[in-house]
């Protein structure tokens, strides 16, 4: 904190002579001034904090490159959860200062590795949040793995998570120190059989479009087979990679197929350049149910394809109708959106809370573990917590896997907003066969409605 510079601190005509010609007893005042104001911060810093430690939270997230949408709203969370815990945090009696020091991965992995290593061992943070991606949730969750520091994280569905880190099924999970709460397949699934037999009527055939990656070779092991046991019919024209150009083959196959169903887990760039040479070569007029996932989650990246955005089915995993807050800041998940709207003059995204229950979840860890400065008591509180979020209730003793508690993904669809709306989109829940506690607006309709 630097003091206030008033007419004593500034040079003068009328300072005394021994202030030119300094005495020995003169340098010793001197000196003793300036040890004085040099110690004046950390006195009020311990006055105001009643001399206690600083708990250091690390928050790893993408805010910018390919996935920078996952991270539009963090500033806006981060500023409220830090204004939460202006007065400390109290946990068995003692009061401690906590510090948020959030890092942007550029969406890059080895990035997102280098801040977590550095987070650990220059910051020397007591935990760790983590969101956002397996390209930014799994290089940290390992660096944090190998390190012993506690680590929470969220928004990689939870295969991709565990499975994709090295996991075995039936085996007694690898994992000591990271714990993770998301959706998975299953939610996944609940969420497609329910919207897929809705009103929108069609002849089940699904034309799908996963990357060969953590999230894509998740999804086609464990979702696309529920899915097949389920009665739809998988047209899989393989995995590509990301950043692939050219998808002429996959629409043909599609096409030749009368998929009039799609389903996709691209990163955002890849399903802009796809959705784009689909209209092209005629594939999206067959198509009746188009449902997203990891892309078009937020209504920047809809927008950006213009009237192709509109009636995109996707999955949201919170929504500002959700009847759950934040025990951090007390806010409901109606007051989080609207105070996002309010502050930054944008539209809600449903990562506010996601991100905000991952503060939510880690500050409960530190309070339930009775011993924040000790890593070991840390993750023992993880490993048993129990808390409702804005997302819905996280629970690690209950599965599905050990490290590992499900949160539902609901059904939902990009329509056009009505005439007066401050945002040209609307994004209505359609269906809660996970979580029947939300409620339902509208009905889907087909994409070509």
């Amino acid at each position: 904190m630097a003091r206030n510079t008033t007419k004593a601190d500034a040079p003068s005509d009328d300072v005394p002579g021994d202030a030119l010609n300094p005495t020995r007893r003169r340098l010793i005042q001197v000196a003793g001034t300036a040890l004085a104001a040099a110690s004046l911060p950390t006195a009020l810093a311990r006055a105001a904090t009643g001399g206690e430690k600083t708990l250091k939270v690390g928050f790893i997230s993408p805010r910018t490159g390919p996935l920078a949408g996952f991270g539009e709203s963090d500033p806006y969370v981060l500023h409220i959860a830090r204004r939460a815990l202006a007065k400390g945090l109290r946990v068995d009696g003692k009061r401690y200062r906590v510090e948020i020091i959030d890092r942007d991965t550029q969406s890059d992995p080895a990035r997102a590795s280098q801040l977590a290593k550095s987070l650990i061992n220059e910051a020397h943070i007591d935990l760790m949040l983590t969101t956002s991606t397996p390209e930014v949730v799994n290089p940290v969750s390992d660096a944090c793995e190998a390190a012993g520091v506690p680590c929470l994280s969220t928004i990689v569905p939870w295969e991709s998570w565990y499975f994709g880190r090295g996991a075995k099924p039936g085996q007694p999970s690898p994992f000591h120190w990271t714990y993770h709460f998301c959706f998975g397949g299953g939610d996944f699934f609940k969420c497609y059989d329910s919207q897929w037999n809705g009103p929108v009527k069609t002849n089940k055939k699904v034309g799908i479009l996963y990357p060969n990656d953590a999230d894509g070779n998740a999804v086609r092991e464990h979702l696309a087979t529920a899915l097949a046991k389920a009665g739809f019919t998988i047209v899989d024209p393989g995995a590509y990679e990301d950043g692939t150009t050219d998808y002429s083959a996959q629409i043909a196959k599609f096409k030749a197929e009368q998929c009039e169903i799609f389903n996709t887990f691209p990163i955002p760039p890849d399903f802009a350049t796809f959705w784009r040479q689909a209209a092209q070569q005629g594939y999206t007029r067959m198509v009746k149910i188009a449902q997203i996932a990891k892309t078009g989650l937020f209504p920047s990246q809809v927008e950006a394809l213009g009237s192709l955005g509109y009636n995109l089915a996707t999955g949201c995993y919170w929504h500002p109708t959700w009847p759950y807050k934040s025990p951090l800041t007390g806010l409901s998940s109606k007051a989080l959106g609207e105070g996002y709207e309010k502050a930054t003059k944008r539209q809600w995204t449903q990562q506010i809370g996601a991100s905000m229950a991952l503060l939510d979840a880690g500050i409960a860890t530190l309070e339930k573990s009775g011993n924040p400065k000790n890593k070991a008591e840390v993750a023992k509180a993880m490993s048993v917590l129990k808390v409702v979020t804005p997302v819905g209730p996280i629970d690690f003793t209950s599965g599905p896997v050990p490290n590992v508690s499900a949160t539902p993904i609901i059904g939902c669809q990009w329509v056009k907003a009505k005439p007066g709306s401050k945002f040209k989109l609307d994004l209505p829940i359609t269906e809660h066969a996970d979580d029947a506690n939300v409620p339902i607006a509208a009905q889907l309709v087909p994409y070509n409605a």
